[in-house]
């Protein structure tokens, strides 16, 4: 097991951050940890890397208790803050050298070169830091999560700030290296998700609320529900259509048109039911939930 958490609790003065949350992670997943601002993603990762501690409860990098062995656990994680922290008064080779050198790397300039490589960071070699774009800063980012070659990558909020080019290349960076490496990402953003990630988990206020992962990882999520929008002639008896149908949501939209969510198809017994009542249906049809609202719905 690449991560592990048990019954993690973590408190700042009142606020419950952490409420005994559960969570394990096998190697080679590349897993996105989705939540809104202040759910506790970032809480949960500063934990995991050592930088704090929990009131309560086990996290375990590669089968290491983090709280009882926290060295020998910071050398499997390969970690990128959300606020990428870089010396930009050193040149690239310069700062990979000496994080390497902080690992205790073997063949240190070899190391860093391929790393630079990897990350394409080529064209941008020979600069200082300060000199790079937001998205080369971040490949340095990277650059150094994986210098020293870790089992884990843990990554907080890896594209924050990045233009639609560098998101893309970002992302492919991260997918290309989750085929070596179990990664656990932190976001805000459902797309992302979708692009990079085979598994989901949500948390909110503290809580885990969802965990799921496969093809369509947001209509599982959903629990399967289907919508429907239909629009009718005439208006229809709401409470009789919904004890007919037995739904669990009816709403009627400002143009008119109800949207029905259901557990299975009855686009067929809505037609029997607008004759039955001498209706007519105007249009109708099946959609999927987007991502925004199922995220809405688990983190309201």
């Amino acid at each position: 097991m690449s991560i592990y958490i048990e019954n993690l609790n973590k408190k700042f003065g009142k606020q419950q951050v952490l409420n005994n949350i559960n969570l394990s992670i096998n190697a080679g997943e590349i897993v996105g940890f989705l939540g809104p601002n202040g759910a506790g993603k970032s809480t949960t990762m500063k934990i995991l890397t050592g930088y704090l501690k929990a009131d309560s409860g086990i996290a375990k990098i590669c089968d290491i208790n983090v709280k009882d062995s926290p060295i020998e656990a910071r050398q499997c994680i390969g970690y990128l803050p959300e606020h990428n922290p870089l010396y930009l008064d050193m040149y690239i080779r310069e700062y990979l050298a000496f994080v390497a050198k902080i690992y205790g790397v073997d063949n240190i300039q070899k190391q860093v070169e391929m790393v630079i490589q990897r990350v394409g960071l080529t064209p941008e070699a020979n600069k200082k830091i300060g000199a790079l774009s937001k998205g080369y800063r971040q490949r340095v980012g990277l650059a150094q999560a994986i210098i020293h070659d870790p089992e884990v990558l843990i990554l907080d909020e890896p594209t924050t700030g990045l233009d639609p080019n560098q998101l893309v290349d970002i992302r492919n960076l991260i997918k290309e290296i989750g085929k070596e490496k179990t990664i656990l990402f932190s976001t805000h953003i459902m797309q992302e998700v979708e692009a990079i990630c085979d598994r989901v988990v949500v948390i909110n206020k503290g809580n885990i609320v969802a965990d799921a992962k496969g093809n369509n990882i947001f209509q599982r999520l959903s629990n399967d529900k289907i919508l429907l929008k239909v629009e009718f002639a005439h208006d229809i008896n709401e409470n009789d259509f919904k004890q007919t149908f037995q739904l669990d949501q009816l709403t009627k939209n400002a143009h008119g048109i109800y949207e029905i969510e259901c557990t299975h198809d009855i686009r067929s017994e809505i037609f029997k039911y607008a004759v039955n009542t001498n209706n007519i249906i105007l249009t109708m049809s099946r959609s999927e939930k987007n991502m925004e609202q199922i995220f809405r719905e688990l983190t309201a």
